[in-house]
């Protein structure tokens, strides 16, 4: 299998260049930012053999059999689109778009065109989830309750390595999208209620800086979910699930009892990193000529439902 990784000096390029590295019978043969001296750069360093400013060099490519896209939210749609209408399968990093039209969109393509196309909804994969997932599909757990922080300090426009990015993040579509995805992934249920609330926006970066989001499902489950950029103190997201058959923290790959004793992860998957994990399951998809976990269309829902969420801002 050979990919091209799009926007991969960003932050998750990065982590996709690394994931991949793990993978058996997996090259990066292009590659593709915005610069062209640090996409050559970058691919110099890495031993990649294309590198480009344009995504449409890549995928006229014979040696590039599949794509991952890891570049601005704003243009995800569009470059969705580009690939599968190359006939490249396209793993979208999260969010698949900034809004339900596009995504929308992207479904009626991927239906139109028959490539596969998968939503970046790494949460699916980290094996502290996974574990939780396998218990509720085993009817040992039911989800009461959901109780989701995610937490940045963020004063200007930079990316998770610490860089000037040309795009604005954004509580609600990029953030929230995982712990919404996650949520009715976990329950089977989409949201039948759901709120939002947010503060003033920052005066420069022209979006909200705080949020707060509540849902339930048809069955009871609720998720009550905490968004800021202004924490200063640890950040990430760290997730409680309240259930019928215990209480349990995920912090990333890592999960522990309600009474912060480690759980033994060891046996859930083939590696304890979630990027790694989406990048096989995107792969072996391909291999196998089967429907990945995380379909475009089956992330529609979240997206349906952030929709939904924003409509309540107002």
């Amino acid at each position: 299998m050979r990919l091209c990784v799009a926007g991969a000096y960003g932050a998750f390029g990065l982590k996709h260049l690394d994931a991949l590295a793990a993978i058996d019978d997996v090259s990066v043969t292009s590659v593709m930012g915005p610069t062209q001296s640090k996409i050559e750069a970058l691919a110099n360093e890495r031993g990649i053999g294309h590198a480009s400013t344009s995504l449409e060099d890549c995928l006229a490519r014979d040696d590039v059999d599949a794509v991952i896209l890891a570049t601005p939210t704003q243009i995800h749609a569009e470059q969705a689109v580009a690939c599968m209408r190359a006939g490249k399968p396209v793993l979208i990093e999260i969010p698949m778009a900034d809004s339900l039209a596009d995504s929308r969109m992207i479904c009626d393509v991927q239906r139109e065109t028959g490539v596969l196309a998968m939503a970046g909804q790494v949460r699916r994969f980290n094996p502290s989830h996974q574990w939780i997932q396998n218990k509720i599909a085993a009817g040992e757990l039911k989800i009461q309750q959901m109780d989701v922080q995610t937490y940045f300090f963020r004063r200007s426009n930079m990316n998770a390595k610490g860089e000037p990015r040309s795009w604005t993040d954004h509580l609600l579509w990029h953030h929230a999208c995982h712990t919404v995805d996650l949520f009715q992934y976990q329950t089977g249920e989409t949201a039948s209620e759901c709120f939002g609330l947010q503060g003033p926006p920052h005066p420069e970066l022209g979006i909200a800086m705080d949020m707060a989001i509540g849902m339930k499902t048809p069955q009871g489950a609720i998720c009550t979910l905490s968004l800021s950029f202004n924490n200063d103190g640890p950040f990430g997201t760290f997730f409680r699930y309240i259930c019928d058959n215990g209480t349990y923290i995920a912090r990333y790959d890592d999960l522990y009892d309600g009474s912060e004793n480690p759980i033994d992860l060891s046996d859930v998957a083939v590696s304890n990193n979630g990027i790694e994990l989406i990048d096989r399951e995107f792969i072996t998809a391909i291999q196998e000529g089967r429907e990945p976990n995380g379909t475009v269309h089956d992330v529609l829902a979240a997206m349906e439902t952030l929709d939904r969420i924003e409509k309540s801002f107002s």
